[in-house]
């Protein structure tokens, strides 16, 4: 797992960690019961505090993404990747929402949005 620390980033380092290692689950590069590295090897290799990584774990652990084992380790859980699909899902939701607002606003009826839809997947093939 190759994870990369921006320090000049706004972004804590900790969420840095947190966003990385979900976008590995969606990927799929990280699958389920796959072990993390442990919080001192991955803080050593980043550079940064235990303390940073157990944050950024422990976050990943309350969404879901990562089951902790003590005196074992962490690993990544199934529902990890369940939960970052339906993320994903309701984000798509939501830009076609938007869509179709933009669409209405100028006075598009839903015929053509549907129409305009259509192409646009049948471009995308």
């Amino acid at each position: 797992m190759k994870l990369i620390i921006n320090n000049s980033s706004m972004q804590p380092i900790y969420e840095q960690i947190v966003s990385q290692i979900k976008a590995e689950i969606m990927k799929g590069a990280l699958k389920e019961d796959t072990a993390l590295p442990s919080v001192r090897a991955l803080a050593r290799e980043l550079k940064v505090s235990a303390l940073t990584v157990k944050k950024a774990y422990d976050e990943l652990e309350a969404e879901g993404f990562v089951v902790t084992v003590h005196g074992k380790g962490s690993y990544v859980s199934c529902a990890g990747q369940e939960i970052m699909l339906e993320e994903r899902r309701k984000e798509v939701e939501s830009d076609l929402e938007q869509a179709i607002r933009k669409g209405r606003s100028c006075g598009m009826s839903n015929r053509e949005i549907t129409e305009v839809f259509q192409i646009i997947l049948e471009d995308q093939g």
